[in-house]
C-alpha cells in the first residue's frame, strides 16, 4: 500500500520525526480563515507517483487568495494519468541542505537496504552511483542502527549529526510500521543542525495490518484514497484494477500465478484490466466474492474476454463452476465477453458438465499457455 504524501508524512510525525505543518483538502473543500498553516505555502497535488513537480503538481502561494486560485486550479484535475482528489497545503520550507535517505526491504538478501546521499532532491535519479552510500543489514532495528556510522561519517562534518538523527527516527518508524519502504526525499538539513522531512513515500505491507488497527482506521477513514486496500480488509482477497482500458478481466487465484499471468498476456501485447487473487478456499459456497469482481468487471469499457485460472486444491471445481454461474446470472450489466477457462483439480469433469449452462460462451482448455493464446487472441480481435 502506497501512501499519498499527506499520510506518509503525518504517519511519520506520529512517530517523531518533524514534517512542516499542513492540512488536507479535497475536493469542494476551501480552507477557513485559521485552519491554514503559517504562511507563506506550498500546494501539493496528492497522487500516488514521483515528478510531481515537474509535472506542475506543486504550486507556490504567498496569500490565502493564492492558496484557493492554485486549490482550485488543481482539485479536479488530472495529473500524470490519476484524478487530483486532494491536495496538501504546508508552511514552505526555506533554506537548508537538500539530502536523500531511505530504508526498504531487499528481497534478494531477506535484509533491510539502506540509502543515503548528500544530493537528494528531485534530481535524485540523475545522482550518480558513487555519490550514493548504501548498506544492507539484517532486518532488525539493532543492525539499522550499528549501521548508522558506515552511512554518515562519509558525509560532510555539519551533515552527520542530523543525518544520524534522521536516520534513527526514520528507521525506528520503519519497524515499528512493519513498512517495506520509507523515503524521505528531500529531508531539509538546515544550518543549525535542525531538519525535517520535505516529502515522503511510504510503501506499507497490508499483510501486516491485523497488528496494526491504527494503520487499518487510516485505510478506512481514507476509502477514496486507498479503495483497493480497504476492498481487502472488508473482503479477504484482492482484486486491483491494472488498466482501466484494458481487455482481459482475470478470475484467478494465487497471487504469483496470476502476476505471472498478467506479464504474460502484456507479452503477448495486451492488457489484463486487472489482477485477482481469489483465494477459492475460502468462498464457503457463496457467489459472492465472483459478484464482487464481476461487478468491477462491468466497469471496464474495453472487456473483451474474461480469463478464468482455478487450480483446486481446496475447493471442488464443481462448487467453483456452480457459483460462477451463479455469479454471472446475478450480474445483469456484465458484458456477455468470452470466457476461456484454465480448470484443474478435483471434480472437474462435475465443474465441465456445470458450464455447459453458459452455452459456447465458455472455453475450457487445460493448457496454460494455450488459454492466455486464446485469451489474447479474443483481446486483439476485439481492439482490431
Amino acid at each position: 500500500m502506497l501512501l499519498l504524501e499527506h499520510d506518509g508524512k503525518e504517519l511519520l510525525a506520529s512517530h517523531g520525526l518533524p514534517i512542516a505543518p499542513g492540512i488536507l483538502l479535497s475536493i469542494g473543500e476551501t480552507p477557513g480563515p485559521d485552519s491554514l498553516p503559517p504562511a507563506p505555502w506550498v500546494v501539493k497535488v496528492q497522487v500516488p507517483t514521483g515528478g510531481r513537480g515537474k509535472a506542475g503538481g506543486i504550486r507556490l502561494a504567498d496569500s490565502a487568495a493564492d492558496v484557493e486560485r492554485e486549490l482550485a486550479a488543481l482539485l479536479g484535475s488530472t495529473l500524470k494519468g490519476h484524478a487530483v482528489r486532494g491536495c496538501r497545503v504546508e508552511t514552505r520550507i526555506k533554506g537548508g541542505r537538500e539530502i536523500y535517505l531511505s530504508l526498504s526491504a531487499d528481497a534478494a538478501s531477506g535484509g533491510v537496504m539502506m540509502l543515503v546521499s548528500a544530493m537528494g532532491g528531485v534530481d535524485i535519479e540523475s545522482v550518480a552511483p558513487e555519490h550514493i552510500l548504501r548498506a544492507t543489514v539484517s532486518p532488525d532495528l539493532a543492525a539499522v542502527l550499528a549501521a548508522l556510522p558506515d552511512l554518515t561519517t562519509p558525509l560532510p562534518a555539519d551533515l552527520r549529526t542530523p543525518v544520524g538523527e534522521a536516520l534513527t527516527a526514520a528507521a525506528r518508524a520503519f519497524f515499528a510500521s512493519e513498512a517495506l519502504l520509507l523515503e524521505i526525499n528531500p529531508l531539509f538539513v538546515r544550518a543549525d543542525g535542525g531538519w525535517l522531512a520535505g516529502d515522503a513515500k511510504v510503501i506499507l505491507d497490508d499483510n501486516a495490518f491485523p497488528r496494526h488497527p491504527e494503520l487499518v482506521a487510516m485505510a478506512q477513514a481514507r476509502a477514496d484514497a486507498y479503495p483497493e486496500t480497504v476492498f481487502k480488509l472488508n473482503e479477504d482477497f484482492d482484486f486491483i484494477v491494472l488498466d482501466q482500458a484494458g481487455t482481459v478481466g482475470m478470475v484467478t487465484t494465487g497471487a504469483g500465478l496470476s502476476m505471472m499471468m498478467v506479464d504474460q498476456l502484456g507479452d503477448a501485447g495486451v492488457s489484463a484490466f486487472n489482477f485477482c487473487d481469489m483465494r477459492t478456499g475460502q468462498m464457503k459456497g457463496s457467489p459472492h466474492r465472483l459478484k464482487l469482481v464481476f461487478d468491477q468487471m462491468s466497469q471496464a469499457p474495453n472487456l473483451a474476454v474474461m480469463l478464468v485460472n482455478v487450480f483446486a486444491g481446496i475447493t471442488h471445481l464443481g462448487e467453483f463452476a456452480r457459483l460462477l454461474v451463479e455469479a454471472i446470472a446475478q450480474t445483469p450489466h456484465l458484458p456477455q465477453v468470452p470466457i476461456v477457462a484454465r480448470l484443474l483439480g478435483n471434480g472437474l469433469a462435475e465443474a465441465e458438465a456445470t458450464l455447459t449452462q453458459l452455452g459456447d460462451q465458455v472455453i475450457l482448455e487445460p493448457d496454460l499457455d494455450k488459454a492466455l493464446a486464446l485469451a489474447a487472441a479474443f483481446a486483439k480481435g476485439h481492439s482490431a
